[in-house]
């Protein structure tokens, strides 16, 4: 366990040290595996891991999903889902706010990246929002918080990543997603109405909706339509999760065509962004499990969850102590980084602590409820200064706006993140119902 303590230290350092964090876990897991293994051995378990990660059947979802989300982020039916939810909250104060997280929420539903999320939507409805006069505060931090929606409502990928780790259904994971991830955006309209009414001057009392074109309401038709096949089909055991995902990119293509702007400039960009985006996640992935390898001969996970045993302490409190570490890896490592170097750690901890009889008394739904409790943290840490992932993303895309701006925006919604949070962790039904309904 003290190797595993003193690897940990020597990661902080090298990330401190601005080493990406991808190669310092293989880095140091590669290192600490020589010294109690040898060199030979390293070196052997390191070249399997890279063989084995590379031609893993079930990592396919993780490209094929990045491949959709970023055909769709083209097309332009990002347009038409924001011009639907204007519709509906256009004439409120603040309803373009509004507006713009319901169309972030949409948009997750079938790209499952919070960056791509923010991105995309960032180009669609800030220009909109300060035609009419919205403060660049709540405008940019509407749509960081409504992008962090992304890595939660299905099809996500971190909570693919979790399933592969944990060795969790990844259709159960999915359909836990679905009620967090619209208490997710009950609360952030919530957070701008509250918003609006302390500080009126924030946003204007109103706007006429823009008409929904035919096209437009084509393509938000599409979108429910592919996010409803490929939900029901996992489900519904007529596909797994990596065919769901193969049919949800062959699909994406002749959708985005006919209903979007997809040309084939774009479609030769979507797919270089998604070789890019798929490199950086199977470079984190083989380092993560370089570096678990590491620990785990070392010994931590055992070791932890025997001396959490140890101390004769709730459970609860281990989970929120393990929420408080989540919260302070979340001001310095961005998300993906985060999941894959704690939850090989701490799953195993969490699988073996006695919840009593009831609901947690299943160690799959412990498991399932954890993956909830973990993404909406990791939401959290996506606009938790200072590295705040999707504040830095909008900054890029609105050079006008500086990051104080961004992040003072999206305290409100920060705020509404913790009560979520709060409420997930304390009631599991929450996240567990919809599962339990559909087994």
């Amino acid at each position: 366990m003290t190797a595993s303590l003193i690897g940990f230290a020597v990661l902080l350092a090298l990330i401190f040290l601005r080493v990406p964090v991808a190669f310092a876990m293989a880095l140091v897991g590669m290192a600490g595996f020589a010294l109690m293994r040898g060199f030979d051995a390293s070196m052997s378990m390191t070249g399997t891991l890279v063989f084995d990660a590379g031609l893993a059947y079930s990592l396919s979802v993780v490209p094929l999903f990045i491949f959709m989300g970023n055909v769709l982020a083209r097309s332009g039916v990002s347009h038409g889902l924001f011009a639907a939810a204007n519709l509906a909250t256009g004439r409120m104060r603040g309803g373009l706010a509004m507006a713009s997280i319901l169309a972030c929420g949409g948009f997750s539903a079938v790209c499952g990246s919070s960056l791509a999320t923010a991105a995309t939507m960032s180009k669609v409805a800030m220009p909109s929002m300060r035609q009419y006069g919205y403060a660049d505060s709540l405008a940019a931090g509407s749509i960081a918080a409504g992008g962090t929606l992304g890595i939660l409502i299905p099809p996500s990928v971190i909570l693919i990543i979790y399933g592969l780790l944990t060795e969790t259904d990844i259709g159960k994971l999915f359909v836990a997603g679905v009620v967090p991830g619209v208490m997710g955006l009950v609360f952030y309209l919530l957070a701008v109405q509250l918003a609006v009414w302390i500080k009126p001057e924030l946003a204007p009392s109103g706007s006429k909706p823009v008409p929904l074109t035919r096209r437009d309401a084509l393509g938000v038709v599409a979108l429910l339509l592919l996010f409803a096949i490929i939900m029901g089909g996992i489900y519904g055991g007529f596909f797994t999760p990596t065919e769901a995902a193969g049919i949800g990119a062959g699909a994406a293509i002749p959708l985005s065509a006919l209903f979007g702007n997809l040309t084939g400039k774009a479609l030769l960009e979507a797919i270089g962004e998604s070789i890019r985006a798929t490199a950086m996640i199977f470079a984190l992935i083989i380092g993560a499990e370089i570096f678990t390898n590491f620990i785990s001969f070392a010994g931590l996970p055992d070791a932890l969850a025997e001396f959490v045993s140890g101390l004769d302490i709730s459970p609860w409190l281990v989970i929120l102590a393990i929420i408080a570490i989540y919260l302070l890896l979340g001001c310095v490592l961005e998300s993906l980084s985060m999941v894959l170097l704690t939850v090989p750690v701490f799953y195993p901890m969490v699988a073996g602590l006695d919840f009593g009889p009831g609901l947690l008394s299943d160690p799959e739904l412990v498991l399932i409820w954890f993956a909830i409790v973990v993404v909406v943290v990791t939401e959290i840490s996506l606009i938790t200064p200072p590295v705040g992932l999707n504040v830095f993303v909008l900054r890029s895309v609105l050079e006008d706006v500086s990051l104080q701006t961004i992040f003072r925006g999206v305290t409100p919604f920060w705020i509404m993140d913790i009560l979520r949070l709060a409420l997930l962790t304390g009631v599991p039904m929450i996240s567990l119902w919809l599962v339990m309904a559909m087994n």
